[in-house]
């Protein structure tokens, strides 16, 4: 039986896909691209979006250049993707705060440690996820907050309408946006994703997107923030390429490690 028979056709409409891994990341790892050339992404399919209204969207930055998204968990925490921040150390990553527009406005903070998940699987993509402690505290405000996360194992249903947004590509191997976007996806139940994705679908991750995949994170959005009734309950993590039909974009599966996220970050 195929994916197409188990999504309804009213599911269809947009798709956005997070292939997730950014390109400036790669250049700075040596050449060591994960297997999969999926990882980071750009909104596709979207619109434009303002922070004012997603006051908890980081953009995390290798040297002051943009290569993934973030989000804001507490005044001194933000969580990510573990394959974006990959062996870089603190002292060369930060996180831009506050603004609408990629590189400019709002404030930057210093990374001071960095935490990926121990048993974060580059070739599987499992475990994909990372706490990043900032050296000086977001100071909130209309155009900075923290998300609010789910509880340990909260299930969060197929259908579900959740809102994914980041400076990604707008097209697959396209460039990545200056202005902020955001995309609206469905939950895929993973039973359904995994058919699409030949079984790589694990506890640690869930799908979302449409059928005929015209909208979808993709390169440059891998860490941003899937949230769902106000909850943070996906990061953005891998998938074949952006906005493919029948290919659901991967999110790691917060509501699986807030134990986790708990005991190293007191959130």
């Amino acid at each position: 039986m195929s994916i197409e028979t188990l999504i309804p056709p009213t599911h269809k409409v947009e798709h956005p896909h997070i292939v997730k891994h950014c390109v400036l990341l790669c250049e700075e790892v040596r050449g060591q691209i994960l297997p999969r050339p999926r990882l980071d992404g750009k909104i596709v399919g979207g619109s434009a979006a303002s922070i004012r209204d997603f006051p908890y969207q980081l953009s995390l930055q290798l040297r002051g250049r943009h290569i993934c998204g973030a989000a804001i968990i507490s005044e001194n925490w933000a969580l990510t993707a573990a394959h974006c921040v990959a062996k870089n150390p603190a002292s060369r990553l930060s996180l831009r705060a506050g603004t609408t527009v990629r590189g400019s406005g709002g404030t930057v903070h210093q990374a001071s440690s960095v935490l990926a998940h121990p048993d974060f699987n580059p070739s599987t993509i499992d475990y994909d996820f990372a706490l990043i402690r900032v050296a000086s505290p977001f100071r909130f405000g209309p155009n900075v907050r923290a998300v609010a996360l789910p509880s340990q194992n909260e299930v969060i249903p197929g259908g579900t309408k959740t809102v994914v947004t980041g400076w990604g590509a707008t097209s697959e191997g396209g460039s990545v946006s200056d202005t902020l976007q955001k995309v609206i996806l469905p939950i895929v139940p993973n039973i359904l994703c995994n058919l699409a994705y030949n079984g790589e679908i694990t506890d640690r991750m869930l799908c979302a997107g449409f059928i005929d995949g015209r909208r979808d994170a993709c390169q440059g959005d891998s860490g941003g923030p899937l949230v769902a009734n106000g909850k943070l309950h996906g990061i953005v993590s891998w998938g074949r390429g952006c906005a493919r039909p029948t290919l659901p974009g991967v999110y790691a599966r917060v509501a699986r490690l807030r134990n986790w996220i708990s005991s190293n970050s007191g959130v």
